[in-house]
C-alpha cells in the first residue's frame, strides 16, 4: 500500500514550516506498515510533467492533500490532476476548511473520492487498510463519500484522547533541508484542544475544548530531536501552550533538568500568564510568545468573546519585558461591531503598547467556514463578500461591517505593507550611508536572502545550471558565477545565500566521472537518527 501525501503551495510570506500535519499522517501510516511518500509544494515548484513522474514511479493507492481555507482550491486542482492522469488512485482532501465543508467541496470537485473530517492520523490508517482489503469506505469512520448519486458522511470518530499514542511526526518525508535554507522554523506541538470561546476561530471546533496533553518528557525527548536539525527556531504550534500553567512550568523544568539548548517560541492568552511563568519559560529557551489582542475596543472584545480586558493585555506585555520574553500580537480589524472610531482606539492601544516592547501587526477578518462568526454572519451585523477561497489570507477585505467598508479595511491593510516597505527602504538607505545598525543590516540582507533562495528554488535555477564538467574544488565559485548571470541584480545576495547553504548542507555538491552536480539537500542525515532515538527512549 503506497500513499502520496500533498502539502498544496501558499506563498512564502506565510512564513511556512515544514508540514507537521502530514508528519503526523506519515508517521501513523508508516506505523501501519504502508509506504508513504511526501510532495510538498510550498517549498517544491509544480508541474503536471514533474507530477507524472512522481505518480509513474510511486504508483501510489491513495493521494491526499491537506489544505486549510486558503488552499483548498490549490489542494483540490492537484487532487483533479492526479485523477487525470493516474485515475485508478483514491484521492482524499482533509484539514479543517474541509471538516466543515465536506459536502460542498466534494460538489466543487468531481475529481476528489473522499473527504476526512476532523484529525486524520487514524483515519488514513483505517482508509489505507480499507483500500488494501478491497473493502467498501462505509466502515471507515470520520469520511464523507459519494454514494448513490449523493454524499454519504460515516459514523463520527472521536479525537484521540492520549496523544503519546501517537508515533512521532515523520519528519524524514519531509524537505527539510529546503526549509533550512530559507530560515524557516521547524514546528512540533505539545497539546491539541482550547477551552476559549472566540467567534473567529475554528480551532475550537476542530480539535476540541477539552486540552489534551502530552506528557512533559515526551514533549521534550521531541524538542531534543529537533536540537541538532540546525533550524534557528522551534515553533510551538499548539493553540495555547500556556492553557495549563503547571504542564508548562514542567515542560520548562524538564528543558532545564537535561541543559537542553533550543531557541523557541509559543501561542499565549494574555490571562494565562505571569511573571514567573515567564521568566521560566525564558529560562529554558523561549524567545518570543504571541498573543492575539484582536482589538483596543473593550466591547468588541466582548462580543468576539475573547475573555480578555486591556488592562490583562498592558500587564501581560509589562511581564514579556521584565522577563527579557519578546511580546507579539495580532490585531484584527473588521470584526463585528468595527467603526472607524474603533479603528482608531485599536491603533493607538498597539502604538501605545509598542512603545513597551509589543512588536504587532494587523490582519483583516476572514470568515473561516466552521467558525461562529461565518455562521452567525448577519446576526453580527457582518457582510461577507466572497466565496473565493483564495481570498482568505486575511491581508485583504473579505468582510464589511456597517460602518466599515471593503475599500477602507483594504486601504489600512496597504499602507501598513507601505509602512513595512518603507521601513526596509530607510534601512537599505542607511547602509548605504553606514548608519544603519547590524541587527537592522541583518533584517534587511537576511530577508533578501530567503527571497532570492526561493526564487532560486521555484525557478529550478540549481537544477538547470548547477551541473558541469569540472573539478570539484572550484565548483562552489562555478556555481556562484552562473547563478550570478541569472540574477545579475543580486549578484552579492547570491554569493552569500550560496556559500551559507553549501556551508550548513543544505546545497550538496555530487561529483561522478569528472561531472559536479549540485542538488538541494532535501531530506536532512540527522532527521531519521534523531527520531529513532527518540523511539527508543
Amino acid at each position: 500500500m503506497r500513499i502520496l501525501l500533498i502539502n498544496p503551495f501558499y506563498p512564502i510570506s506565510e512564513t511556512p514550516s515544514p508540514p507537521l500535519g502530514l508528519a503526523y499522517l506519515g508517521a501513523a501510516l508508516e506505523a501501519a506498515g504502508m509506504e508513504v511518500r511526501v510532495l510538498d509544494l510550498v517549498v517544491q515548484p509544480y508541474s503536471e510533467e514533474m507530477l507524472a513522474g512522481v505518480l509513474a514511479e510511486f504508483r501510489p493507492r491513495i493521494v491526499g492533500a491537506t489544505a486549510v481555507t486558503m488552499t483548498v482550491d490549490a489542494a483540490l486542482a492537484v487532487l483533479a490532476d492526479v485523477k487525470r492522469l493516474w485515475p485508478g488512485a483514491l484521492t482524499v482532501v482533509g484539514g479543517p476548511h474541509v471538516t466543515f465543508c465536506a459536502e460542498e467541496t466534494l460538489a466543487a470537485c468531481p475529481e476528489l473520492d473522499v473527504v476526512a473530517i476532523g484529525e486524520g492520523e487514524d483515519t488514513v490508517v483505517d482508509l489505507g487498510r480499507a483500500v488494501a482489503a478491497g473493502a467498501g469506505l462505509a466502515g471507515v469512520r470520520g469520511i464523507a463519500f459519494r454514494e448513490e448519486g449523493g454524499v454519504r458522511l460515516t459514523a463520527r470518530r472521536r479525537r484521540i484522547r492520549d496523544l503519546d499514542r501517537l508515533p512521532l511526526p515523520a519528519r524524514h518525508l519531509l524537505p527539510l533541508g529546503r526549509y533550512r535554507a530559507l530560515g524557516m522554523p521547524i514546528s512540533m506541538i505539545t497539546s491539541r484542544g482550547c477551552p476559549h470561546r472566540c467567534i473567529f476561530c475554528v480551532g475550537r471546533r476542530m480539535v476540541g475544548a477539552r486540552l489534551r496533553l502530552r506528557r512533559p518528557e515526551r514533549v521534550v525527548d521531541e524538542l531534543a530531536a529537533l536540537a541538532p536539525l540546525g533550524f534557528h527556531q522551534v515553533n510551538i504550534a499548539d493553540d495555547l501552550f500556556t492553557a495549563d500553567a503547571g504542564r508548562c512550568a514542567a515542560v520548562c523544568d524538564e528543558i532545564l533538568r537535561r541543559g537542553l539548548t533550543v531557541r523557541w517560541t509559543a501561542f499565549a492568552r494574555v490571562d494565562t500568564v505571569d511573571r514567573e511563568l515567564l521568566r521560566r519559560m525564558r529560562a529554558a529557551g523561549c524567545s518570543a510568545v504571541s498573543f492575539g489582542i484582536e482589538s483596543g475596543n473593550p466591547g468588541i472584545l466582548r462580543t468576539v468573546r475573547k475573555g480578555i480586558t486591556l488592562a490583562q493585555v498592558e500587564a501581560a506585555v509589562r511581564m514579556c519585558a521584565d522577563a527579557g520574553v519578546t511580546a507579539l500580537a495580532s490585531f484584527i480589524l473588521g470584526l463585528p461591531g468595527e467603526t472607524p472610531e474603533t479603528i482608531d482606539e485599536t491603533a493607538a492601544f498597539a502604538r501605545r503598547l509598542e512603545a513597551l516592547g509589543l512588536i504587532y501587526g494587523f490582519h483583516l477578518l476572514a470568515p473561516f467556514p466552521g467558525t461562529r462568526v461565518r455562521e452567525r454572519s448577519r446576526e453580527y451585523g457582518l457582510r461577507v463578500l466572497t466565496d473565493d477561497w483564495r481570498a482568505y489570507h486575511a491581508n485583504r477585505a473579505v468582510t464589511e461591517t456597517a460602518t466599515v467598508d471593503r475599500d477602507t479595511l483594504d486601504r489600512i491593510a496597504v499602507a501598513w505593507e507601505d509602512r513595512f516597505t518603507g521601513y526596509l527602504g530607510d534601512i537599505r538607505e542607511r547602509m548605504g550611508q553606514g548608519k544603519a545598525t547590524a541587527e537592522e543590516a541583518h533584517q534587511l540582507t537576511n530577508l533578501e536572502r530567503i527571497v532570492l533562495v526561493y526564487d532560486l528554488m521555484m525557478a529550478r535555477t540549481i537544477e538547470r545550471v548547477g551541473a558541469w564538467r569540472g573539478p570539484r574544488g572550484e565548483a562552489l565559485d562555478e556555481l556562484i558565477r552562473r547563478v550570478q548571470r541569472e540574477f545579475p541584480a543580486k549578484a552579492e545576495t547570491a554569493a552569500d545565500a550560496l556559500t551559507t547553504a553549501a556551508g550548513r548542507g543544505d546545497l550538496v555538491c555530487m561529483e561522478d566521472g569528472g561531472r559536479v552536480r549540485w542538488r538541494w539537500q532535501d531530506t536532512l542525515e540527522a532527521t531519521t537518527a534523531a527520531a529513532a532515538a527518540v523511539s527508543g527512549g
